[in-house]
């Protein structure tokens, strides 16, 4: 197991704080918002590892505000990317970082009313960015 450089480490938080901030922006709501994040924590929190340690280290990624189509262009590769790092450097982490960052964005969808068509779509796209290319 390699570690981490600040660049990588950047983009497995990229990759999984923006992954939550999709989906919780796929239905909208204020009330919802703050529920859907407690519930993300949750699930970043339980990561272990060189996981763990890329999203509790360092700063937070910087996501586009303008649109969600701006903001899926840079999650959706960071997770892509985040996934060939860990192969490379860590492979035995790649099922932690795929199950964190699923498990964080099925906890946003279901934490307001069950999930919503527009968040199952959201991750759908997330678990295919986590697939990796086609």
């Amino acid at each position: 197991m390699e570690r981490l450089t600040a660049d990588e480490r950047l983009t497995l938080k990229t990759g999984a704080f923006g992954a939550v901030f999709l989906v919780s922006n796929a239905e909208a709501g204020m009330f919802a918002m703050i529920r859907e994040s407690m519930a993300a924590s949750g699930a970043l929190a339980d990561a272990g590892g060189v996981v763990k340690e890329a999203l509790s280290v360092g700063p937070l990624p910087q996501l586009p505000r303008d649109s969600a189509l701006e903001i899926e262009a840079v999650v959706l590769p960071a997770l892509t990317r985040a996934v060939a790092i860990l192969r490379e450097k860590s492979p035995e982490e790649v099922e932690a970082y795929r199950s964190v960052v699923l498990t964080a964005a099925g906890r946003v969808a279901d934490a307001h009313r069950g999930v919503a068509p527009a968040e199952a779509a959201v991750i759908d796209r997330i678990r295919a960015a986590l697939d990796g290319p086609a």
